[in-house]
């Protein structure tokens, strides 16, 4: 019993206002109670059965009943006789908590017991003898008493059921986190080794709280990354919030980062929170940091360091506890270098880098994803797998998707076939047949014939090359700059 149980129950005696006179007429009038218990126990259990909810946790039939009508008896005895101590006490409570454990409904239980309480006060006006002043007083002291029995069961009854859902609360969240740890805290597809030294960093790196940097080139999945480091965090349950700095402009990213106050600027006629507020206790995946401009860089910074910021036209700061995943298709190192990045948020942010290869270094994993984008009834013969194996693939898994995505609406049936695939795709695998293993195959003159071709058969537009190759304009310019290729 709890240590602090009889303490509850002499206040509650206190405020009831039992004494030691409402014992004495009780006691008196127990003759005349006992005498009228068996039939008082009788229309309780009659009660009892007429409620499906009640009568279903009787599962011993006639035989229980009878076990219980007998402890229903010693109750009532021990009710008009006594002594109502700390034994009394525990087997009253033990009642309440017998309920919870054979899944009675404590309200059946009370309407039961309202039952009884109208039985025994009219048992004991038919049946009184005694002096009739007394007849009120000691009615009224047996509602007392029956208010003070109520009471103790109510109280163990919801001690016991408040304590049995925190037991399956717990043990929900041992099952739960038992299956997330038996699965992979992640949906990326690859069983490459490349990938495999990925996942082992991701299992490393994902319950820290430390900036996390995520470098790769476009379409490797640099956000399923994030988001498998997220989930593998103590904040799993808390947001994961995503933002892509390439995106926006550099005035609307300040606002959609650290928010704004009302009249800020034109057009902000509501005071608006910034992202880092939104995620706040959770993560904050900023995609393409490389694009940040030296000001937002400063401000960043600013909150990677001590956790303050300050919306927008605001003079009030404020804190913040976020983890920051950042991602980036540019070496940030030369950006550096260049003098194009801050040094000191670079290190900032470089607490851990995870590199994601890309495709074209993923030995063994486009039998897998073709398999994961593929619909389901889908086939394909291994002539679709060399041809895809031997691209190059500059726009990395992204681009392998649309590739899929453009062979599964061109097809007449449920294959799919390589001369589905798109034009570029094709073209470079009948060029390999006519020349396998030319002198030209160095790695960066596959890329700049690539970039060249898709330039070429966009008829020069850079928005239509950047989205055949599945990278931003900016990406392309600097493709275009690294290749020395004259867009004209």
């Amino acid at each position: 019993m709890p240590p602090d149980s009889v303490a509850k129950h002499q206040e509650i005696q206190d405020y009831v206002g039992w004494n030691a006179e409402d014992a004495r007429r009780i006691h008196i009038a127990a003759d005349l109670i006992l005498a009228g218990a068996e039939q008082v126990v009788d229309d309780f259990y009659s009660e009892i059965k007429r409620h499906d909810a009640a009568r279903g946790v009787i599962t011993g039939g006639e035989e229980q009943i009878d076990r219980l009508k007998s402890t229903l008896r010693q109750w009532l005895r021990l009710l008009v006789t006594g002594p109502y101590d700390r034994d009394y006490l525990v087997a009253r409570l033990n009642v309440g908590r017998r309920h919870v454990t054979i899944g009675l409904d404590q309200v059946y239980a009370n309407a039961a017991l309202a039952r009884m309480r109208w039985r025994l006060t009219r048992l004991l006006g038919a049946t009184w003898n005694l002096d009739p002043k007394e007849l009120a007083p000691t009615l009224e002291a047996l509602h007392k008493r029956l208010d003070l029995d109520s009471i103790i069961i109510q109280d163990a009854y919801q001690a016991e059921y408040l304590a049995q859902q925190q037991s399956l609360s717990k043990e929900n969240l041992q099952l739960r986190t038992a299956l997330d740890r038996s699965q992979p805290a992640w949906e990326i597809v690859g069983e490459s080794t490349a990938m495999k030294s990925v996942y082992r960093l991701i299992e490393r790196a994902g319950p820290t709280d430390k900036p996390i940097l995520i470098q790769g080139e476009s379409g490797t999945g640099k956000e399923l990354v994030a988001r498998a480091l997220h989930r593998a965090s103590l904040a799993a349950d808390k947001p994961l919030v995503a933002v892509n700095c390439a995106a926006l402009p550099e005035t609307l990213l300040e606002s959609e980062l650290f928010g704004h106050e009302k009249g800020a600027f034109t057009g902000a006629v509501v005071s608006k929170p910034g992202l880092f507020e939104v995620a706040d206790g959770g993560t904050l995946f900023i995609d393409e940091i490389g694009e940040l401009e030296g000001g937002l860089q400063a401000k960043l910074l600013r909150v990677l360091e001590d956790g303050m910021l300050r919306r927008v036209g605001s003079i009030r700061e404020q804190q913040v506890n976020v983890r920051i995943i950042a991602a980036t298709n540019r070496d940030l190192a030369k950006e550096v270098e260049q003098g194009r990045f801050r040094e000191d948020l670079y290190y900032r942010i470089n607490v851990l880098r995870i590199h994601l290869p890309p495709l074209r270094e993923r030995f063994g994993d486009i039998p897998l994803l073709v398999e994961h984008f593929a619909e389901d009834g889908w086939t394909w013969d291994q002539r679709l797998l060399q041809v895809l194996e031997g691209y190059g693939w500059p726009g990395n898994v992204r681009q392998l998707a649309n590739a899929l995505d453009r062979a599964m609406i061109l097809s007449d049936d449920d294959c799919l076939q390589v001369e589905n695939l798109p034009p570029e795709i094709v073209r470079s695998s009948q060029q390999s047949a006519v020349s396998p293993g030319g002198g030209d195959g160095d790695l960066d003159s596959v890329n700049r014939r690539h970039v060249c071709e898709t330039l070429a058969r966009c008829d020069n537009n850079k928005t239509r090359t950047a989205r055949a190759l599945g990278v931003s304009r900016r990406t392309l310019y600097r493709l275009l700059e690294k290749y020395g290729i004259d867009p004209q």
